[in-house]
């Protein structure tokens, strides 16, 4: 029997994926657990409709995440901290502070979960790189400098 599987299951497949099981693991298990569908021409029709629709929907935001890649390419940041005479900086910069960075020098907001600063803690006046991951396959480098106040 083939059914459409609704969930990941292991050894078997991934969801919206078609696959022929033995008849009584699809009705005895798959079905009642709500694991999967039996795959009719109906459910085949509403399957393919839903994965058009959600390739769409993917890819609106890839390109809304390609958009603010554009504005983003080529900024240099500027970040105030209270530092000492040698350099050091009380505290460290954080991606909180790159994201309220670009939402006040460059009016873009961004999300402070999808940047990553490279390399260890920036503890030091300087100028550093932070990776901001917009999509899964959309992916930015930043300069941002860190000066003392």
């Amino acid at each position: 029997m083939e059914v459409i599987l609704k969930q990941d299951i292991a050894n078997l497949g991934f969801v919206n994926d078609i696959v022929s099981v033995k008849n009584g693991y699809a009705n005895n298990y798959l079905i009642p657990q709500g694991l999967a569908v039996q795959a009719t021409q109906t459910n085949r029709k509403i399957l393919a409709e839903n994965l058009k629709q959600r390739a769409f929907k993917e890819d609106k935001i890839k390109q809304d995440a390609q958009a603010i890649a554009a504005k983003l390419e080529g900024i240099m940041l500027r970040i105030g901290a209270k530092a000492s005479t040698t350099g050091k900086i009380f505290g460290s910069v954080n991606n909180i502070q790159i994201a309220e960075a670009l939402k006040e020098q460059n009016g873009i907001e961004i999300d402070r979960r999808k940047i990553a600063i490279d390399g260890e803690a920036v503890k030091e006046v300087g100028t550093y790189k932070a990776k901001i991951n917009l999509h899964k396959e959309v992916r930015v480098l930043i300069d941002f400098e860190v000066i003392a106040e």
